[in-house]
């Protein structure tokens, strides 16, 4: 085993090896920041929720402004690493915290909990903080952070009182829109659905921020400019409830 260890020298070679490495990602990203060009491709990267219910019409919208423009989605909850160009631009729910990137906040989305009509037609309305332990919820699965945001408002929930638990952004959509139970849900899209209710029981959930991000080094490629603009254009109109995004 002792013939296995690693020399200095390989370790100084495997050093060089990622100083290489990001040294050529940053090349890769000036580069791609000079190009002029206002076709070619531009990657985005949104929530789960933020990829299917707001950006469909948009990116159909910016098809047609610029065929040119190719555009790839990948649909996550994760954060992409834009200096690794994981994604040319990303749509956040949270505050940007890599370093060398350009962001822009868009807005704030208000929170509420929702179900709908005839979800409360059959079990009641939530007249209190109170109340909303006989309800069925919709929760989260393996994280913790509704529980924490609800204890945070004084309303202390476990596990098992989420009758409905998964990960997945839009299976709690549509568990919501089937009447399953009451779920947290984006105020500008609820209001989209008339069958949907807003639970009005003092529980104020906030608003989450909503920031266009990109890599600083390809803030002078056209392309991508242009696309970020779009995107930056017709989300703040859609937080703003105008009714040609909604």
């Amino acid at each position: 085993a002792q013939g296995l260890d690693p020399t200095k020298a390989a370790l100084g070679l495997v050093e060089d090896a990622r100083a290489m490495g990001a040294a050529a990602e940053a090349l890769s990203l000036k580069a791609q920041g000079r190009s002029q060009q206002l076709f070619g491709t531009v990657r985005i990267t949104a929530s789960v929720i933020v990829a299917n219910l707001m950006l469909p019409p948009i990116l159909a919208a910016l098809r047609q402004a610029e065929p040119s423009i190719q555009i790839e989605v990948v649909a996550s909850d994760a954060n992409q690493n834009l200096l690794r160009r994981d994604a040319d631009i990303a749509i956040r729910m949270a505050d940007p915290t890599q370093n060398a990137l350009l962001a822009r906040k868009l807005g704030d989305t208000p929170i509420g909990l929702f179900a709908t009509r005839a979800y409360f037609d059959r079990h009641g309305r939530v007249g209190s903080k109170d109340d909303l332990v006989r309800h069925d919820l919709i929760g989260l699965d393996r994280s913790d952070f509704l529980i924490r945001g609800f204890a945070g408002r004084g309303i202390q929930l476990t596990r098992e009182q989420f009758a409905l638990r998964t990960d997945d952004g839009m299976l709690t959509w549509h568990l919501l829109l089937a009447g399953a139970g009451i779920g947290v849900a984006q105020v500008v899209l609820a209001n989209r659905y008339h069958d949907l209710e807003q639970v009005d029981a003092g529980i104020a959930l906030g608003a989450l921020p909503v920031w266009l991000v990109m890599s600083e080094e390809v803030r002078s490629n056209a392309r991508i400019r242009r696309v970020a603009d779009f995107l930056s254009s017709a989300l703040t109109d859609v937080l703003r409830g105008s009714p040609s995004q909604v």
